[in-house]
């Protein structure tokens, strides 16, 4: 118990030591639309399936960071998210399409809506690919 208490110690002492503030401002992330989506017709239940997004990479200081995957029942709101490095040599990029594939595990029947974000509209609504996917046996 007590080698437990002393390990608990040192990584809180370890994970309260603080990072050098000048490079918390080096980057941001960013939400970017989804310009398209490559997704099956259909599902069956128990298989894996790639599913492939596509957006535009404004400039050469945006990469790839992650995925945003929202999961509610069996609706799913997908959205790449991309770091942001705050540099002073960013180039424009005009027609830079990236694509990034996760596989999506069919793990129950009915059908799956995938909301893909596009962006937000004039008055800021979010919109969204809406695509339905049945699962078929």
């Amino acid at each position: 118990m007590k080698r437990v208490i002393l390990l608990c110690l040192a990584f809180a002492f370890f994970a309260s030591c603080s990072v050098d503030d000048d490079n918390s401002a080096d980057f941001s992330f960013e939400i970017l639309p989804v310009e398209s989506v490559d997704i099956p017709t259909e599902f069956t239940l128990g298989e894996t399936y790639p599913i492939t997004i596509s957006y535009f990479r404004p400039t050469t200081c945006y990469a790839f960071n992650d995925l945003y995957y929202l999961k509610e029942l069996n609706e799913r709101t997908v959205a790449p998210i991309n770091y942001v490095f705050n540099r002073n040599n960013c180039e424009t990029l005009n027609d830079e399409l990236v694509e990034q594939t996760f596989n999506f595990i069919v793990t129950s029947n009915g059908s799956y809506i995938f909301k893909f974000w596009q962006g937000e509209d004039a008055d800021g609504e979010s919109q969204f690919l809406t695509i339905e996917v049945p699962v078929v046996n």
